[in-house]
Parts: structure tokens; C-alpha cells; sequence
């Protein structure tokens, strides 16, 4: 019970170093310039973007645990250059567990898993400011436990557009007895996952969330696109990007800061939010951790077991 305690506290990033150790449970985590500016505009370091994630693991942790993660990783801050690194670098420490992935032509990658708050703040630490999960666990990568949409705005478009088209995705999903759950991307756009039964493989899920797509752009013509092709994308309407479900795509992670000039936040939202209308900038890295405290994790129905068995409807279009 002690040491489940210990765990639970508030982790405090040193404020009187520039590198140091964090002691997490039997766990040492080695962190390094911490006063390096990631924000220049709001003097957000490095040793920010660790307390931040720190103070919502035990909100951010279950919904990324045991999933391969994509790393994008911004090491000079939010506003320099990135690179994307699936493998897990070496050296690293003995714990950070890792999934050997086949990516076709003898080309294995052990992508690493955040675990627990150590593994976390191992990751953050490189630079990675968003986190980019797998839809797909690691016992089983080919068969994924969400379905989900990346509502996109097309150039012109505005809040409203996107609102309506939120409900509208909503609406339709609760027609199919879809359980569906918002937050924003951080950015201009809102995701909605369905969380399923694990079954159909990833090319089959993908053929799912495109049927749907396609639906609700000829439903709603005046305001939704399916059309993948950029350049063919009507002005002034949303984009229902299903495409994001395909093997190994990955979207920011519930509760990721993004590397925005505000720093704003993929926050879980309500319907009712929603429709009311929220401000998209207004989830930040600050205004986050007290949202958590009032309201709690919106998304945590996403982890129990009400989910969607795609099954049938992957017989019915095959």
C-alpha cells in the first residue's frame, strides 16, 4: 500500500537543475535540459512540458498502455523542425518495454509502449511533444479496438461547419448503435472514436469507417466530404477522414499537448460541449490539469467493455 501511494503522488520535475534524475518507484528516469524553451511566445520549457504530463498520467496512462507509439519528436521545441522515430533508441533503459512490428521486407521495429509514469516521462523526455498511439494493442496489432474519425475543416470553413458536422457523425452513429466519444485534436478539427470488439483486421475496419464516410457525404453534400484527394475537396466543408484507420496510421492521443503557438490540448469533450459550441483554444497545457480535477476523465467509458462487434457489418460489405 506504501509504495502505491508513493506512486500516486504528484511527481514534481526538478525546478533547481538543468538535468537531474526522477525516482519512480524501483524506476530511475534520467531528464535533460529542462530549461531549454519549447514555447518561445509563452516561455514554456521543457521542464513544463514534463510537469504537465506528470500531472495527467493518471488520466492520460490507461487509454496508451500497451500500444506501440509513434514518436514525434521536437527537440529543439514546438516551433523547430521534427522527426518521426518508430524505433525505440538505443541505449535505453532495461524497462521500457518494446513490440517487434514486421513492416514487410524483413524490416522489424520495436516500437516502444509507455507503461507506467516512467516510461512516460522517458518518452516525453526526447522531445515528444504529442503522442501518436497504435489503434491496435500490442498482443494483437492487426486487429484494432477503435474505429474512428478525423473531422477535418476544408479551407473557409468555420466553427460552425465543424460543429454541425460533429453532430452530424454523431447522429448517424447513434443511429448504428455506435457508442461515440469527441475530443478535440488540438488543432482546428475534432476526432470521434468508437470503441470495438476486437475482430476484424485493420484493412476491414478501414473499409467500415470508409462506407460510413462515404454515407454521410452524400447525406449531407452541402457541408461533409469523403473526397481523400486534396485538391478535389470542396471549400467550406468538413472533411470526414476515414483514411486515418488504415495499418499503422496513427492520431494524436487523448490528452496530447500539440506543438501550436497557444499549446493546446486533445481534449475529451461532451455532445453537449459541442453543441453549445466550445472554444477549440481554449484546452491548453494550462487549463487542462484543472478541467481533469472538475470533470474527471470524459473518456473513461472508452475503456470498459461497451464496445461495437463490427462483425456482422464486415460480412455484410464483403
Amino acid at each position: 500500500m506504501r509504495k502505491n501511494a508513493a506512486l500516486t503522488r504528484r511527481l514534481k520535475i526538478p525546478a533547481d537543475t538543468e538535468n537531474g534524475e526522477l525516482k519512480i518507484g524501483d524506476k530511475t528516469v534520467r531528464v535533460t535540459n529542462l530549461s531549454k524553451i519549447f514555447w518561445k511566445n509563452l516561455k514554456i520549457t521543457k521542464r513544463d512540458l514534463l510537469q504537465y504530463y506528470a500531472d495527467v498520467s493518471k488520466y492520460l496512462l490507461p487509454h496508451i498502455k500497451d500500444r506501440m507509439m509513434v514518436m514525434k519528436r521536437y527537440p529543439n521545441g514546438a516551433e523547430s523542425d521534427f522527426f518521426y522515430m518508430k524505433r525505440a533508441p538505443v541505449p535505453r533503459p532495461e524497462w521500457i518495454e518494446t513490440r517487434s512490428i514486421d513492416h514487410g521486407s524483413g524490416n522489424i521495429i520495436d516500437f516502444p509502449l509507455i507503461q507506467d509514469l516512467a516510461s512516460l516521462m522517458w518518452v516525453i523526455n526526447l522531445g515528444c511533444i504529442d503522442l501518436n498511439p497504435w489503434y491496435s494493442r500490442a498482443d494483437d496489432p492487426d486487429r484494432p479496438d477503435f474505429l474512428h474519425f478525423d473531422l477535418d475543416p476544408t479551407p473557409g470553413a468555420e466553427f460552425s461547419h465543424m460543429r454541425d458536422a460533429a453532430l452530424l457523425v454523431h447522429e448517424l452513429l447513434n443511429s448504428l448503435k455506435m457508442p461515440n466519444y469527441p475530443k478535440t485534436t488540438g488543432s482546428r478539427g475534432i476526432h470521434i472514436y468508437v470503441p470495438i470488439i476486437r475482430g476484424p483486421v485493420q484493412k476491414e475496419v478501414w473499409h467500415i469507417a470508409k462506407t460510413i464516410a462515404q454515407i454521410l457525404d452524400q447525406t449531407h453534400p452541402k457541408i461533409l466530404t469523403s473526397e481523400y484527394r486534396k485538391e478535389k475537396r470542396p471549400p467550406k466543408h468538413v472533411l470526414v477522414d476515414y483514411n486515418q484507420n488504415r495499418w499503422g496510421s496513427t492520431l494524436s492521443s487523448i490528452y496530447s499537448i500539440r506543438p501550436t503557438p497557444n499549446a493546446t490540448v486533445s481534449t475529451p469533450v461532451t455532445w453537449k460541449e459541442i453543441g453549445k459550441g466550445i472554444d477549440m483554444g481554449a484546452f491548453t497545457i494550462e487549463t487542462v490539469p484543472p478541467r481533469l480535477k472538475k470533470v474527471g476523465d470524459l473518456w473513461k467509458d472508452v475503456l470498459g467493455k461497451k464496445r461495437v462487434d463490427l462483425s456482422p457489418l464486415v460480412k455484410e460489405l464483403t
